[in-house]
């Protein structure tokens, strides 16, 4: 297979790096689709007889002010660290909850997991030379065994699929799930990089990208929107997605990657970037307004791509920073791989 069919990340002239973040909501168990325990109602007693009587002269003892609320954790200071001169998505407007580990947002709280389905493109998939049990899909599925039991999985991921493949084209979610699903089900999935590979091909207009952007999030929340169908998962369905990274660091320099020209990605789009960053947030979006959850795959990325080592960028992490990124350009490494899968776990782990 040529090296351009097995396109799936972000890899063009784009400098989108986190680091324009700013607002947002917290972190922890807040915002997750499970209610808390409900408090006893005020004013109630477990123990009437320690109660004073109304003649009692005695003043009744001081009770400790309550504990300072914790301030809610943005995606800002997550990736305070990766703020430069390029500003990335702002999707802190958006009011996420997210995460200790800044792995992701926490929008439900996942449990009682019976059925395990991958949805996406080849980053799921998996190419070559990373081996199948190296692949994130394939350590995810074993994360969830351990926290679960013996689910059962399914892989409807495929090569060079775009989001018009959910509900279209390769009919992902039909694919999946042909009738109503009895099991709790886990959903899992990267999309997106192949969408932006097309616009990028054909150096569509910054306004042109923009609406192609808002088609790509908008067919991202039709697939959502039909997995949370009443009656589709009768015990219920968690899904999870992965926003778009780039091998460049910031940089744009396409270059970088040996393979980048066989790849198909030759030239730039510098009209392309707010439609990247655009397409970013939405994606959030999607994930705030729907309340699924979306893993920091772009920012974590960042600093690992074939720029790594230049210090002059907002990215470099320091010498000895490991490449996740392999010969493809766009797709992980197995130590890239392995991150993903930890992102996922620890979202599916709520930490």
């Amino acid at each position: 297979m040529r090296l351009h069919q097995m396109l799936t990340g972000l890899a063009f002239t784009i400098a989108i790096a986190g680091g324009g973040a700013c607002g947002g909501t917290g972190s922890g168990t807040e915002g997750a689709s499970d209610p808390s325990p409900t408090a006893p109602p005020a004013g109630s007693d477990p123990d009437p007889g320690t109660t004073p009587s109304p003649s009692s002269t005695t003043p009744p003892a001081p009770t400790s002010a309550p504990a300072p609320a914790a301030v809610p954790l943005t995606a800002a200071t997550c990736f305070n660290s990766l703020k430069g001169a390029v500003t990335g998505p702002d999707y802190d407007k958006l009011k996420p909850t997210i995460l200790a580990s800044c792995a992701g947002t926490h929008h439900q709280s996942i449990k009682g997991v019976e059925r395990l389905v991958f949805l996406g493109d080849s980053v799921t998939t998996g190419t070559p030379p990373t081996m199948p049990k190296e692949i994130y899909r394939d350590r995810v599925y074993e994360g969830v065994k351990k926290r679960f039991g013996n689910v059962a999985v399914s892989d409807c991921s495929a090569w060079g699929a775009d989001t018009a493949d959910f509900l279209a084209g390769k009919n992902q979610l039909a694919t999946c799930f042909p009738q109503a699903e009895p099991k709790r089900t886990l959903v899992v999935m990267t999309m997106g990089g192949n969408d932006i590979a097309y616009w990028a091909k054909n150096k569509l207009s910054t306004a042109d990208a923009i609406v192609a952007a808002d088609a790509a999030a908008d067919r991202l929340r039709a697939a959502v929107d039909w997995l949370q169908a009443p009656g589709r998962f009768p015990n219920g369905v968690y899904v999870t997605f992965a926003n778009v990274y780039e091998y460049t660091d910031t940089s744009g320099d396409l270059a970088s990657c040996p393979a980048s020209t066989v790849a198909g990605m030759s030239g730039s789009w510098p009209t392309g970037a707010p439609a990247i960053v655009h397409l970013q947030e939405r994606i959030m979006e999607v994930a705030t307004a729907t309340k699924t959850d979306m893993i920091f795959l772009l920012e974590h990325f960042c600093g690992h791509g074939y720029r790594r080592n230049d210090p002059s960028l907002q990215c470099y992490r320091g010498p000895g920073a490991e490449l996740w990124f392999d010969l493809t350009c766009i797709h992980p490494t197995p130590k890239g791989h392995e991150q993903i899968a930890n992102l996922f776990l620890q979202v599916i782990d709520g930490i």
